[in-house]
């Protein structure tokens, strides 16, 4: 297996000539046309959260325009323009900027990537910021079609300790204020558990309160503590203290069970979504479609090639004013690395993967790239194989990562 990482700087645009001249196609049969999705980080909160590691700058609102700015910038770059199924607006929380400030993004965005017809149009958005009805209209005039809301808890004890801004009342008022805005948006939630205090019987009444709001698609991810974080540092000085691992598992079952009988689907780990409404952009990662991305942090993948962003704002911003690349860093990938990371991504869906076609698109037989560790996993009872699709159990759902990390090997 062979891989090439370097922190040589690279143009999107040239992962993307390279992949025109046929080179890095191996495996994934890709072309140019076959772009159809893009990731656009917007880097700007009100506020850090504790556990939040992600690429932004708090209270910055100063900076919004020379962000806006870089991005025309990096869009320019594109050697062509490109027509998309899903754009999908994070951060960070895009909801941050002003209406003008949303509009303007996204005038840019459209001008070089047009949004073919029925396009998924996903914006995370912050509740607290929707409680502000120019916000509110202002998505309702752009090609949103999906409102993705970090809600994490309907516990006022649990959102403290979250650092969150928003009340659960708020909650309901801005769903129905949504509602009202546009009947045709699809709303997602964003939950946590694990959350240091939190019970059982928290966490069973916000899916319980959760269920009653009626979303099109939930989220449940446990709470991790990443290293630089400020929960990182309170858990070290032991000012917070982990659940238990028997806790958080019983607390994802819990998610699972309660919210499938609700009518909802468990299509992906920690994903699920009523019929009809599974996030397509997400989607497109986990079944290994290239992808374009643009902003601070912002990761892409093209042509056998996978690129990320500088992660700092002020870097990104002095490389994209500079006519420099933002990219810090990419990794070419063979034939056999492409294969193993469709093979783990395929994995993180329910349905995991069709045997038969994997070999056939990829060239390599799930026991050429596991060997002994699938046999070992299946006995375990992590994996199963049924008609012909390997996927993980319901035990496996619990150590997912250790099934993966063989995956790539």
């Amino acid at each position: 297996m062979q891989s090439t990482k370097t922190s040589e700087p690279i143009r999107l645009k040239d992962a993307l000539l390279r992949s025109r001249c046929g080179a890095g196609a191996v495996g994934i049969g890709f072309t140019p046309q076959t772009v159809r999705s893009a990731y656009v980080h917007v880097p700007f909160c009100r506020h850090r959260c504790g556990y939040c590691d992600f690429a932004l700058v708090a209270g910055r609102g100063d900076l919004v325009e020379a962000y806006l700015e870089g991005v025309a910038a990096e869009l320019a770059e594109l050697p062509w323009s490109f027509e998309l199924d899903t754009l999908y607006v994070g951060g960070g929380t895009p909801t941050f900027l002003s209406p003008g400030q949303l509009r303007r993004l996204f005038a840019l965005l459209t001008d070089r990537l047009a949004l073919r017809r029925g396009a998924e149009v996903t914006i995370e958005a912050n509740p607290a910021d929707l409680l502000d009805a120019r916000k509110r209209a202002a998505l309702a005039d752009l090609p949103v079609t999906r409102i993705s809301l970090g809600v994490q808890s309907l516990d006022p004890a649990v959102l403290k300790t979250l650092e969150r801004d928003h009340r659960p009342a708020e909650i309901h008022e801005v769903f129905a204020a949504l509602r009202a805005a546009r009947s045709d948006w699809q709303l997602a939630c964003d939950l946590i558990f694990a959350v240091p205090g939190q019970t059982i019987a928290s966490w069973q009444n916000t899916l319980q309160g959760v269920i009653a709001l009626q979303p099109d698609h939930v989220s449940a991810y446990g709470l991790t503590f990443e290293k630089g974080t400020a929960f990182w540092s309170r858990r070290r000085r032991g000012v917070l203290t982990e659940l238990p691992e028997d806790e958080q598992l019983r607390m994802y079952d819990v998610a699972i069970d309660r919210l499938t009988a609700a009518g909802f689907e468990h299509y992906e780990i920690s994903n699920l979504a009523r019929p009809g409404c599974r996030s397509r952009h997400n989607l497109a990662y986990w079944t290994f479609q290239p992808y374009l991305a643009f902003g601070p942090g912002a990761a892409w993948f093209v042509g056998g090639v996978r690129g990320t962003n500088h992660r700092s704002v002020f870097t990104w911003l002095k490389r994209v004013h500079a006519g420099v690349s933002p990219v810090a860093e990419f990794e070419i990938l063979d034939a056999e690395q492409q294969a193993r990371d469709r093979l783990w991504l395929g994995l993180r869906l329910r349905e995991g993967v069709e045997l038969e076609t994997f070999r056939q698109e990829t060239g390599f037989c799930v026991d050429e790239l596991l060997g002994a560790r699938l046999r070992e996993h299946v006995q375990q009872g992590r994996l199963t194989v049924c008609d012909g699709r390997l996927m993980l159990t319901r035990e496996g759902l619990h150590v997912a990562d250790s099934v993966f990390a063989d995956c790539v090997g």
